[in-house]
């Protein structure tokens, strides 16, 4: 079992390997959307990462110590205690949209638990997997860490082979796919899977604030994030006038959006997708609002807002995955809060309140895998939390300790003191036996 320096020589060399190449790997996942700009993979993706990997190097050590746990008189004398131990070679299937961020950490949770891992990065980024396999190749060696490209076929072989632990980010569909294939080897899964994660304005909550927040959340990697915020629920006498402050929200951060730092969507087909539920809903009665018009030639999709998306339409049924923001109007808070639990339970939810009492009705009446209060997206980046979803949204979760749990064996160990009580009631079975049982069974 590798000790707490050699797990931290293993992190501080994945830890070099992002510094050194952060412009690199920027400029390759650029490359690969067809125009991203290179700060926000910076402040996304490398920086998280590396303070992940620094979160897990600091606490490594401590977070290896045996866990004491409390003996029952009637086991005594004796101890007893939990050892965190590798489970072995685990698995790491990592999605596009943030394909460094969402290879480091899990690969960060792995190696601070002390296993070796394989990772298999998104055939959509061709060129920043290449970048990682390269560099993989370079720092580490083989057996510890190793990266797989290719296509769907070599995604599929991989989650089939027997991992001690395989982790999946991406959609649902292919999340059940993943888990088919792992299932044939007994192998347990961790899946981040996302969903249609709401935010939920109060009517005590300043409009321009949620709109900002909003905005930031829903617009970086021009939507493309499980944890986006995929539609508002508003008051109803607010619901215009959030849509038009969230659209200025858009004009002040991208003033032209036929630019690099507004991220592509990521493919055609995704593009074509995107475009297609907007129309749907615009021919369905929606009112469409948007900031800047279609880019022929180029796979931008400006930000838009939807007022009146029929329930039915695929913006109110499917995660959007894309610049795409469906606001609902409601009339009273249990309304908003039965709207969110007739849906699958999300990887996120928004609440906007400064009312404790709304905020605690909100926390208490509908689920999710984690939540950021008066904001967007924080609660995924910090290390002291653990990060998963519920439901269609997932299942297991990482980050920090949690990570390394997460990818560690619990193994239970009890040492039996100078003598062993149930040895000395039998068998054979007597009346000592019988007095202990009489006792025991009357215990409250």
């Amino acid at each position: 079992m590798p000790v707490a320096a050699a797990r931290r020589l293993s992190l501080t060399i994945l830890h070099d390997l992002i510094r050194q190449n952060a412009n690199a790997f920027a400029q390759a996942i650029a490359g690969d959307f067809g125009g991203r700009a290179q700060r926000e993979t910076e402040i996304l993706e490398a920086i998280p990462a590396l303070n992940a990997i620094r979160h897990a190097r600091r606490w490594v050590k401590r977070w290896m110590k045996p866990e004491h746990r409390a003996v029952d008189w009637l086991f005594q004398p004796a101890r007893a205690w939990v050892r965190y131990e590798p489970l072995g070679v685990v698995g790491i299937l990592s999605p596009w949209n943030f394909p460094l961020l969402l290879s480091v950490v899990p690969l960060a949770n792995a190696l601070s638990a002390g296993n070796r891992a394989m990772l298999k990065p998104s055939e959509l980024t061709p060129a920043f997997s290449a970048l990682l396999a390269e560099l993989v190749a370079q720092r580490f060696d083989p057996e510890q860490v190793t990266v797989i490209c290719g296509g769907v076929d070599v995604a599929r072989q991989f989650s089939s082979l027997p991992f001690d632990h395989l982790l999946f980010t991406g959609s649902t569909s292919v999340g059940r796919e993943v888990m088919r294939a792992a299932a044939q080897n007994l192998t347990p899964v961790t899946l981040e899977l996302g969903g249609k994660s709401p935010a939920i304005i109060a009517a005590d909550f300043p409009l321009r604030r949620a709109a900002r927040s909003i905005a930031f959340g829903k617009w970086l990697n021009a939507g493309q994030t499980c944890v986006a915020p995929d539609y508002v629920l508003v008051p109803a006498d607010r619901a215009v006038s959030f849509a038009d402050a969230v659209i200025e929200e858009a004009r002040r951060a991208y003033p032209s959006i036929v630019s690099d730092e507004y991220t592509n969507v990521i493919t055609d087909r995704h593009q074509a997708r995107l475009n297609a539920a907007i129309e749907a809903a615009e021919a369905a009665g929606a009112t469409i609002i948007r900031h800047g018009g279609h880019h022929d030639g180029t796979r931008k999709i400006a930000p838009t807002v939807v007022l009146g998306a029929p329930a039915s339409s695929l913006l109110m049924r499917e995660e959007i995955f894309g610049p795409v923001l469906p606001v609902v109007p409601y009339e009273r808070l249990e309304e908003a809060i039965a709207f969110v639990n007739a849906r699958d339970r999300p990887l996120a939810l928004y609440c906007f309140t400064n009312d404790k009492r709304v905020r605690t009705r909100v926390l208490d009446g509908a689920t999710s895998g984690g939540v950021t209060l008066n904001g967007t997206l924080l609660h995924a980046g910090h290390d002291g939390l653990p990060f998963g979803g519920i439901g269609p949204s997932g299942m297991g979760a990482y980050h920090g300790s949690d990570g390394f749990r997460r990818f560690s064996h619990a193994r239970a160990v009890h040492a039996i003191g100078v003598i062993n009580p149930l040895e000395r009631l039998g068998p054979p079975w007597g009346r000592l036996a019988a007095r202990a049982a009489r006792f025991l069974l009357r215990r409250r």
